[in-house]
């Protein structure tokens, strides 16, 4: 066992398994490193941080987990610039969403130094995981669960902090086909929508399969009242163009604070772009892809960064968005992803070195 100035005991592997992975055909999340970061929550306090080999986990049966749902977790990634340097974008935002979450699912709240510092020294051990080829990168999953035990219905008082990174290809490929939805909700007023939760996604896989049954991958999101509003897209937030207009929800309730989503606002303005917050109705949406003015929909998340909407599907009738060539998605894709990987001025102070 080797010690850190940060008191983080690490285990190295006896064998990695590099040699197994095809880095040029890498699907999302289904590979991962050879080390994890473990840490546990008991007596009320989180302990020290270890890094160990990936292993399977053992849990008793009445592990509040599996009756309450007490979990939550991250998505990030980490990227190799030219020069074999490391970084990482806006980490800190979400370790802050991590405790925002913790704090709305009655989970004890993490340290800043034990998510900053278990990271890095995690990702320098597997640094030779992160992929070079372009549109790849290092996923990262932090996630924090109830391991206390007992059938009462009330929070747990043990808790499982652990990070796993899987070298990781495209979020979606091709072109991205997704239905209005009126019935189901992702969220409500006063509930957890604005929470990584694991149950907000549980809750979004049924209704998304009914979607894939109809030929589309992803559902919009629509607010629990009238389904009047759009929300968001699949698991990510969403963006609309009505003319040189770039235009998404606010963050409430129902709709999550995401981190690309807050970087592409400033990119945009940085970019002349004309950007509103406000909410916009499915109406709105399809009076404006019948008149012309509907340019691009597309979807924001750390996994896909940018997806773009190819075509919506609203009561029967699918309308499809324009190829352009030179799109706004296009434009802030690249933006963000040459801060990502260290090829642009950083003028927001986003990334971070590893």
């Amino acid at each position: 066992m080797e010690t850190t100035m940060q008191n983080i005991s690490i285990e190295k592997t006896e064998k990695t398994k590099i040699d197994q992975v095809d880095f040029d055909n890498l699907a999302f999340g289904s590979v991962f490193t050879d080390h994890m970061l473990v840490c546990d929550y008991r007596n009320g306090a989180w302990e020290v941080p270890q890094i160990m080999p990936y292993q399977a986990i053992s849990l008793e049966p009445s592990a509040k987990i599996f009756h309450y749902g007490q979990s939550i977790f991250e998505g990030m990634k980490a990227y190799k610039d030219a020069d074999e340097k490391i970084w990482l974008f806006r980490p800190l935002e979400n370790h802050k969403r991590l405790n925002i979450s913790a704090k709305r699912m009655a989970i004890p709240e993490l340290p800043e130094e034990f998510f900053m510092d278990g990271l890095k020294q995690l990702i320098k051990l597997d640094e030779n995981w992160i992929p070079k080829k372009e549109g790849s990168a290092l996923y990262i999953r932090p996630f924090i669960f109830a391991t206390g035990k007992g059938f009462h219905a009330s929070p747990a008082d043990e808790y499982k902090f652990i990070i796993c990174l899987a070298p990781s290809g495209p979020y979606f490929s091709g072109k991205v086909k997704v239905l209005i939805e009126e019935k189901y909700s992702r969220s409500a007023n006063g509930g957890v929508g604005f929470a990584k939760a694991g149950g907000n996604y549980a809750g979004q896989f049924f209704p998304t399969q009914l979607a894939v049954k109809k030929g589309y991958q992803q559902v919009i999101w629509t607010d629990d009242h009238n389904h009047e509003f759009i929300e968001e897209a699949g698991a990510m937030n969403i963006f609309v163009r009505i003319n040189d207009t770039l235009i998404t929800a606010p963050i409430s309730d129902r709709i999550l604070d995401g981190i690309t989503r807050k970087s592409i606002l400033p990119i945009a303005e940085d970019e002349g772009i004309t950007t509103e917050v406000r909410k916009i109705t499915v109406g709105e949406v399809v009076e404006a892809a019948k008149n012309g003015s509907l340019k691009e929909m597309f979807g924001a998340g750390t996994a896909a960064v940018i997806s773009p909407i190819a075509t919506f599907g609203y009561r029967e009738v699918d309308y499809d968005l324009p190829e352009l060539e030179s799109s706004f998605a296009s434009r802030l894709k690249k933006r963000i992803i040459d801060i990502q990987y260290n090829r642009a001025e950083d003028l927001f102070g986003w990334r971070h070195g590893v």
